[in-house]
């Protein structure tokens, strides 16, 4: 809306058709083939991994640009030119969270609960592996299902474990119920976690036993920045709803759009992923993009973060971390 109210991209409206994915992979594959279909010129989302991992292959034949809110590191390493991120991908977010865990929490053993699809495996092997760097003792490795409904036992082998730290990488939905059924047993050990344990979603749903969950987050409403916080301010205006980190991925990725399909000057799908990669959109340049960001040769993104907790029902950034770097070869 506010692209085409200030005359759209190199004069051309935006038009946008939506799919509901239904966050089913066999679903997903079907919606971006009638995407497909209509020939256009970028596809966003989805935000799935899984769902991304199986439709991916569609759009990259087609050579049409997609980007997507998803996070399993394996995205952005099957070679895939016309793929890009908003969100940071587990490879450039799990580094953060060890290292606060270990310096910010003390912690010399932790318990991992995560899902078991794409999205967890990948946060989970890459948490593992950023803790063995660290000597940092895994006393517990507990897998869970989509769509979960009861969290009793997980929390009962967490207890077991006694570790001085447990690590939530669930759904946002199953977050909620892991920890409702947490504060239910007293579970009385640090709870850390990255975006999906912290968004408004969990915070709404969870209710006050979200209280002291900690934890990283790529993107956040919350967040300490000019920007964010008047777009913050235009989503409530307008929704009458918090924004969470699925609604600044939504927006940001717009503005991409925009800002490299200008800087390319026409409508040329191979022209943008190669513009994409390996660059950087400022403030400066194009004010929509919120917080500055970098794209590597593979799409992943690289952008300051934050470290979060949840105090009194909201989500409250305690530090913001620098950006990795991006590299290309």
């Amino acid at each position: 809306e506010e692209i085409n109210a200030a005359g759209g991209i190199l004069g051309r409206s935006i038009e946008i058709t939506h799919f509901d994915t239904q966050s089913n992979p066999g679903v997903s594959r079907a919606a971006v083939q009638k995407a497909l279909d209509l020939d256009p010129y970028v596809v966003l989302g989805p935000i799935y991994s899984s769902s991304t991992k199986v439709n991916m292959q569609l759009t990259r034949q087609a050579g049409v640009p997609q980007i997507v809110g998803s996070e399993a590191s394996v995205i952005t390493e099957m070679g895939n030119p016309f793929i890009f991120r908003t969100s940071l991908s587990q490879a450039a977010s799990m580094p953060k969270l060890a290292n606060y865990i270990r310096d910010g929490i003390g912690a010399k053993s932790v318990a991992v609960l995560w899902v078991n699809n794409d999205f967890g495996r990948g946060g989970r092997d890459a948490f593992v592996a950023e803790m063995e760097k660290r000597g940092i003792k895994v006393v517990a490795d507990i897998s869970s299902e989509v769509g979960q409904s009861d969290f009793a036992a997980d929390v009962v082998k967490i207890k077991q474990a006694a570790p001085d730290a447990a690590f939530v990488y669930l759904h946002e939905e199953e977050s909620a119920r892991f920890l409702r059924e947490a504060r239910k047993q007293g579970l009385d050990v640090p709870l850390i976690g990255e975006t999906t344990l912290l968004n408004q979603k969990v915070i709404e749903l969870a209710g006050e036993a979200a209280n002291g969950v900690r934890g990283h987050v790529g993107l956040s409403a919350d967040a300490p920045l000019p920007s964010i916080a008047a777009f913050r301010d235009k989503f409530v205006a307008r929704y009458d709803t918090t924004p969470d980190h699925n609604a600044i991925k939504g927006y940001l990725a717009v503005y991409t759009v925009k800002e490299i399909t200008e800087r390319i000057g026409g409508f040329d799908r191979k022209a943008f992923a190669d513009a994409l990669h390996c660059t950087t959109i400022t403030l400066e340049q194009e004010p929509g993009i919120l917080i500055e960001t970098s794209w590597d040769d593979k799409g992943d993104v690289d952008r300051v973060s934050f470290l979060a907790e949840v105090v009194d029902g909201k989500q409250k950034i305690v530090d913001t971390l620098p950006p990795l770097g991006v590299t290309c070869n």
